[in-house]
């Protein structure tokens, strides 16, 4: 078998070190050194594109490489490109620098000055490990078989009606289901879901968006296990790489999770993207969150307005949450039934904020309390869209509830719009 190798080293001396001893390996296959971790990603990445078959068994890092430096640049290689067996070239043998390599990602670690034995050694275990990785690839007993999990997007009328608590209580009530769920952060300059769960992790949705081919092992890299049983895929830290997740990206991202979960909730955020327009395209289920409020709806009305425009979804197909309501509020879930034209649910989400305060500051939703009414309604809510049930009975679940909700006989909830302020807006908005 030929063993192809690309070496990566900023110092030219030390390249055409790289280059003459490799050349005296058996059955390998040198390919000219690349300067800098930029080029060496950009190699990669345009034979990713072509095939799998394409990439190197084995990438060789120099120490001195730049601008990137080594170890994240070989975190970044495992992570992007997870069959190529990556190999630190470095002068530095000690324990503690062998540690972090192999917690980087590196399948081996070659000192300097280079030796023939130790860098055939090191390189042949690389191209051994990298060949098993290709045979085995994409290939997982967690990964579900059949037509894939079920995608539920929240997204929200406006900023603040309450949409990432919403996609949060739905993530949590459908795990302790004992459904196996993913929760997606797509609002992607402003994502707050780890901050709602209290978790902080150095991985998110933007390291997945240059992946031509999302593996298993790629995604679990990217996805944090949280102890409430959810597999958080969360928001960038910094907002300006949420640009990094284009509709192409957003799709692979959201085929990936469906293969593997069995239900994948995305919070959608309140602002339109080409990534979470896709989201909303190829849910299962969209949910929209408005709050019982001119300003709410009409804003509520203007974005199912702008998903027929751009051909992303009809209204009809979009699912509204009322949050925040009350039996005093002017306008009720019959009347932004009307006015938006879109799905009614039979359970609006009271008006509780006491109730959510203490957990929101601390950033602990998930200790929420039982008793609350709001999780209670919220959690109830989960169960009539569908979202508590196994993956073949989730769409026939929802359907009763809407056909209830639309002939108006069904819960109590369901309170049709009183008052001359509400006939006069029903007149003008219908």
């Amino acid at each position: 078998m030929v063993t192809r190798i690309l070496p990566a080293a900023g110092d030219a001396d030390a390249a055409r070190a790289f280059v003459a001893l490799l050349s005296q390996l058996p059955d390998a296959e040198p390919a000219g050194p690349v300067p800098d971790s930029t080029t060496l990603l950009n190699t990669l990445g345009r034979l990713a594109a072509e095939s799998l078959d394409e990439l190197p068994e084995v990438v060789l890092v120099h120490e001195r490489i730049g601008p990137v430096p080594a170890l994240e640049l070989i975190r970044e290689v495992a992570l992007r490109f997870p069959a190529v067996g990556v190999v630190l070239v470095t002068s530095d043998a000690s324990p503690g620098l062998f540690a972090a390599a192999m917690d980087a990602g590196a399948r081996g670690l070659i000192t300097l000055p280079l030796g023939y034995e130790d860098l055939a050694a090191r390189v042949q275990a690389a191209a051994q490990w990298s060949v098993g990785v290709r045979r085995h690839l994409g290939r997982s007993p967690d990964a579900p078989t059949g037509p894939g999990g079920r995608v539920v997007t929240v997204t929200g009328a406006k900023g603040g009606v309450g949409t990432t608590f919403t996609a949060v209580q739905f993530a949590l009530a459908a795990a302790a289901a004992g459904r196996r769920t993913a929760l997606v952060d797509l609002d992607l300059q402003a994502g707050d879901v780890g901050s709602y769960l209290d978790v902080q992790f150095r991985r998110s949705v933007a390291d997945l968006a240059g992946i031509q081919d999302i593996s298993p092992r790629v995604l679990q890299d990217a996805v944090y296990e949280d102890r409430t049983g959810l597999a958080l895929l969360l928001a960038p830290a910094e907002g300006e790489r949420g640009e990094e997740v284009d509709e192409r990206a957003a799709r692979h991202v959201i085929a990936a999770l469906r293969a593997r979960y069995e239900l994948v909730v995305i919070d959608c955020g309140s602002q339109v993207t080409g990534a979470n327009a896709a989201a909303v395209e190829s849910a299962d289920l969209a949910v929209l969150v408005t709050t019982p409020d001119v300003v709410a709806v009409r804003a509520a009305k203007r974005l199912v307005r702008m998903w027929e425009r751009l051909q992303v979804r009809k209204a009809e197909d979009t699912t509204m949450v009322v949050n925040r309501w009350s039996r005093h509020t002017e306008i009720q879930p019959a009347l932004i039934q009307k006015i938006t034209k879109t799905r009614p649910t039979r359970t609006p989400v009271p008006a509780a904020f006491k109730e959510l305060q203490a957990v929101v500051d601390a950033g602990r939703v998930q200790d929420l309390d039982n008793r609350s009414t709001v999780k209670q309604a919220l959690w109830a809510l989960a169960g009539e869209l569908g979202l508590l049930d196994a993956p073949g009975a989730a769409v026939a679940g929802a359907a009763p509830a809407a056909a209830a909700a639309q002939a108006g006989g069904g819960s109590a909830l369901a309170v049709r719009a009183a008052g001359p302020v509400a006939r006069l807006r029903r007149g003008r908005e219908g």
